[in-house]
């Protein structure tokens, strides 16, 4: 049985919360992930995904100048390194969600997606 460890992507795409929906999405195109993780130094404040972008453009077409505190979903739900692959699949499928940070104690070491667990689980 795999590890979140073991999957979880370690080079992750960050934003302070000040940038733009625009931006955020700029840097998510360039780096071809689904969502970035919103941190204030190491600490985690919140994730923003693609989702949340067609949910701000749903609301108005000037969202993207919005910043990116204003759509991030607070407070994400996380998971520990040593958790297993099938408790990470659970809280996503649980969440209705396709990226997991992860946390070890209260630093932010990785993020693991739905992508990852169905390698692994597959």
């Amino acid at each position: 049985m795999a590890t979140v460890a073991e999957l979880m992507s370690r080079q992750l795409v960050t934003s302070e919360d000040t940038a733009t929906l625009g931006e955020a999405a700029a840097v998510m195109a360039q780096h071809r992930v689904g969502s970035i993780l919103v941190v204030d130094g190491q600490r985690l404040e919140g994730i923003f995904s693609e989702r949340d972008i067609v949910r701000a453009l749903s609301h108005s077409h000037d969202a993207v100048r919005d910043p990116v505190a204003h759509w991030m979903t607070r407070q994400p739900v996380t998971i520990g390194p040593d958790a297993s692959a099938e408790e990470a699949l659970e809280r996503m499928l649980a969440g209705g969600f396709r990226h997991l940070p992860v946390l070890e104690g209260e630093r932010l070491v990785g993020m693991v997606s739905m992508r990852d667990l169905s390698k692994a689980l597959s």
